[in-house]
């Protein structure tokens, strides 16, 4: 009989060493803010895989995915631009390239990673791989010698970053075709106090909401030449708006039946647009002030939460009928909000419950609960292959 060798052993106790082989597909991160760590979860299974500890401030963090999804570039609000391997469980490479940040965005080709600053007011570009500097765009300069925020950075076609300016009303494109020196085209005196902004599905229309002033900027990025323009710009016209707890987040608005949804700032509704004229046709009344308005990818639901006090409850809306079809309460501090790419299962994170649970959004049925440590944000990594995610 023969005896195994040295190098067969060898090979036998390193594989058995390694995880099991699996692919990226199913995963994601929850962002566990209090604890500066992120769960990694995978929703075949509706399981944690594993958590990575010690990424700093998590308080507003976002994340967006490597085109092949096993990595993950967590933004956090301290400045840190961390790289994490999905598949290892562990950080690839963290960096601080700011003092205060507010998300950021990867390129068309997936080999630029773009961060949105406070401070200093601005965008930097880095590579993907390995996270080196290689352009830095500083905002329009304050009396002060400050710099304006920057806010609604996303990825367009062409290459192309787009973002706003909130202190100076402006969206700056920043075209990165050619070389890693951009092309700035800016767009100035679009509205007051632009907080975040969206792109569509197919990447032509760029929508910045504002704080400042009832109304949403648009700009058509098929027609640059012809401006930024207005739209919704009457709603909410003579009534006083309420307080604001927690501003609104625009990228999970919804596209369905040529309609468009967006949460109305200062208002108790949900606001539907026609999707080719952009003009306002009806406002959905819900629960509270909405925060996400999150569509099912199928288009047929809408679920929407709220800021506090309201933040114990999630509404579904029929997108045909404008009906509110569910009234669910899932539990204290509501804060996010994701479907399966193929949208058989929704993922909500309840702050204050300490966990996430996993829903059938068809039943409208809770799957599983999950423990975690304050979470906030879920991403999954199918947002690698869309744009504006």
């Amino acid at each position: 009989m023969m005896r195994p060798t040295l190098l067969s052993l060898c090979l036998l106790l390193g594989a058995c060493a390694q995880p099991p082989l699996r692919g990226t597909g199913d995963l994601g991160l929850v962002i566990e803010r209090a604890s500066a760590s992120v769960q990694i979860i995978e929703t075949s299974g509706m399981t944690e895989l594993g958590r990575i500890d010690g990424l700093g401030d998590l308080s507003h963090a976002s994340a967006v995915f490597s085109r092949d999804q096993r990595y993950a570039y967590i933004f956090g609000r301290d400045g840190g631009l961390t790289k994490v391997d999905l598949l290892r469980q562990r950080v690839e490479k963290r960096i601080i390239q700011g003092g205060n940040s507010i998300g950021g965005a990867i390129s068309q080709d997936g080999r630029l990673i773009a961060v949105s600053n406070y401070q200093p007011g601005g965008v930097k570009v880095f590579d993907a791989q390995t996270l080196a500097q290689l352009a830095d765009i500083p905002a329009t300069p304050l009396a002060g010698g400050k710099r304006s925020r920057v806010v609604g950075l996303v990825d367009a076609p062409g290459q192309r970053f787009v973002f706003s300016l909130f202190d100076t009303g402006e969206i700056w494109s920043a075209d990165f075709s050619q070389s890693n020196t951009p092309q700035i085209t800016r767009f100035r005196g679009i509205g007051e106090q632009p907080y975040d902004a969206l792109i569509t599905a197919d990447g032509r229309y760029y929508m910045a909401g504002l704080f400042g002033e009832d109304g949403m900027a648009q700009l058509d990025l098929w027609h640059p030449e012809h401006g930024v323009k207005r739209v919704l710009a009457d709603y909410g016209r003579g009534q006083a708006k309420l307080p604001v707890y927690k501003m609104p987040h625009l990228e999970g608005w919804a596209v369905a039946d040529n309609q468009a949804f967006v949460p109305a700032v200062g208002h108790h509704q949900v606001l539907v647009m026609d999707a080719r004229s952009w003009q306002q046709t009806a406002a959905i009344d819900v629960a509270g002030q909405p925060i996400f308005v999150t569509a099912r990818p199928d288009g047929r639901q809408l679920w929407v939460n709220f800021a506090y006090p309201d933040n114990d409850r999630v509404q579904v809306i029929d997108t045909e009928t404008h009906k509110v079809v569910a009234d669910l309460r899932p539990g204290p501090g509501v804060l996010h909000m994701e479907f399966t790419g193929r949208g058989e299962q929704l993922w909500l994170s309840v702050r204050d419950g300490e966990q996430v649970q996993v829903w059938d959004p068809y039943r409208m049925t809770l799957l599983k609960t999950l423990p975690a440590l304050s979470p906030s944000g879920i991403f999954f990594s199918s947002r690698a292959q869309k744009m504006g995610y």
